[in-house]
């Protein structure tokens, strides 16, 4: 009689008890987090956006500044700044770790050569080759590596995260640099119009027409303005530095810097994609909950019988060539185990995966919450600053047309130069608040470019 043939009833009846076991496994709780996940995101979608209109192709978020200059600086971001290639180095280390879950459910074959040597006895050679293989009875195995294939997708949804976080970064530095030049060049007109009005008063004062008042009142905003010049020509630097260290390269040659800014495209009624399932870092967390569903059904898995098949083949000689297999003796195991008795330890971790996937969960729901609020707030800034460009720009054209009064009538002597010199500095002031609002709407767009899941395209 076989051995298969010996022990089949009692391996049949064993498999059909565990079966049984199987088939109980209690309705667990993560279609109903599937279910509250997409109905929470679906609710903000609608809250948010008021429709549902997705039919194309999601934008990028280099679509939003369509320069070829920035583009390049972007490019070269990606593929130098030091941070995210470690993050892409973790994310290929982790590919290459699911070979580890995927060979699990293959069979594993070893092969043994051992030489021995005695005073009395000649020398002994012997051989031996096992293989062993699991059944993957309940798909357990199949479930390990499922999970491990969704926490590779996540990460990878993380590093794409990353990408657009540092092209987000890369255009608004490029942005401030823009602001920082306006910035020296606004203050390089107001220190040239005030060194004039400057040598006026020192001329009219040694005319005796002035009074010495006027002159420190001229040297002091003289030497104000040179020294917001200075502050605002280091600005330049630092921003400059800060670019070079997302480049990954402080080495980088200066570059050109445009003197107007560009022009931001972002219109929400005209996005083609407005769903906030398309941000990396929620598509990432929603993954990490299916992980910790297949993590659930392993730990409860544990608890079932385990079916495990192995076969050896095995020979000695006194020499190496009889050892190699002439007359080899082989052996098939099949065994099937199931833990009795271990003291709690499979249930409770069973009850942790349970609990770790709620958590997940609540990790999902933080993740909309910041990803609405990071929504609302850009919404509500671009809204903000729109109105506020408004009425600085109505502000300093009417400043504009006081000083040109102020200007004709200081020719015709009806005003002072102390008050033609305040019209001024109204305009100059005015002129860098709408500079600074129109850099701070732009740089708002790219923000809420991000917070919309405008992202960098994959090759």
């Amino acid at each position: 009689m076989t051995l298969c043939s010996r022990y089949s009833p009692l391996l049949i009846s064993t498999l059909i008890s565990a079966t049984l076991v199987g088939c109980s496994t209690p309705a667990s709780e993560p279609q109903a987090y599937y279910q509250n996940a997409e109905a929470l995101i679906n609710l903000e979608n609608q809250r948010v956006f008021h429709s549902a209109e997705s039919p194309q192709q999601n934008a990028q978020l280099l679509d939003l500044i369509p320069d070829t200059n920035l583009e390049a600086l972007i490019q070269t971001a990606l593929s130098g700044n030091p941070s995210l290639q470690k993050t892409a180095l973790s994310l290929a280390a982790s590919r290459l770790s699911l070979t580890n879950e995927q060979a699990d459910r293959l069979p594993q074959a070893n092969l043994g050569l051992s030489a021995s040597d005695s005073e009395n006895n000649s020398g002994q050679f012997s051989a031996n080759a096992t293989i062993r293989w699991e059944i993957d009875l309940w798909a357990r195995l199949a479930d390990v590596q499922s999970a491990a294939e969704k926490n590779v997708v996540s990460e990878y949804e993380l590093f794409r995260a990353s990408q657009a976080s540092l092209a987000a970064n890369v255009m608004k530095n490029w942005l401030q640099l823009i602001a920082d030049q306006r910035a020296i060049n606004i203050e390089q007109q107001r220190l040239a119009l005030l060194e004039t009005n400057e040598t006026l008063i020192i001329q009219r004062f040694r005319n005796g027409l002035g009074s010495l008042e006027s002159l420190d009142e001229a040297k002091t905003s003289t030497s104000q303005s040179r020294a917001d010049l200075a502050q605002y020509k280091e600005d330049l630097t630092h921003t400059l530095r800060a670019l070079r260290l997302l480049l990954g390269d402080n080495q980088a040659t200066q570059m050109a810097i445009p003197d107007q800014y560009p022009e931001v495209w972002l219109d929400l009624n005209k996005l083609p994609i407005q769903d906030l399932a398309l941000r990396p870092d929620l598509r990432a967390a929603y993954l990490d909950i299916e992980a910790a569903d297949y993590e659930v059904k392993v730990a409860y898995k544990d608890m079932l019988p385990s079916f495990d098949l192995s076969a050896s083949l095995s020979d000695a000689g006194g020499n190496l060539r009889d050892a190699l297999f002439v007359s080899p003796v082989w052996s098939l195991l099949g065994q099937l185990s199931a833990p009795l008795f271990q003291g709690g330890r499979l249930k409770a971790n069973h009850e942790i995966a349970k609990l770790k996937m709620a958590q997940a969960y609540q990790d999902y729901r933080e993740t909309l919450l910041f990803a609405v609020n990071e929504v609302e707030n850009a919404i509500g800034q671009e809204t903000v600053l729109g109105l506020r460009r408004q009425h600085i720009a109505n502000a300093l054209s009417s400043a504009e047309s006081n000083r040109q009064q102020y200007e004709r009538k200081y020719r015709s002597g009806i005003v002072e130069l102390s008050d033609l010199i305040s019209a001024q500095q109204v305009v100059f002031n005015l002129q860098a608040q709408l500079d600074t609002l129109q850099f701070q709407q732009l740089s708002n767009r790219i923000d809420l470019g991000l917070a919309l899941g405008l992202g960098i395209a994959q090759p």
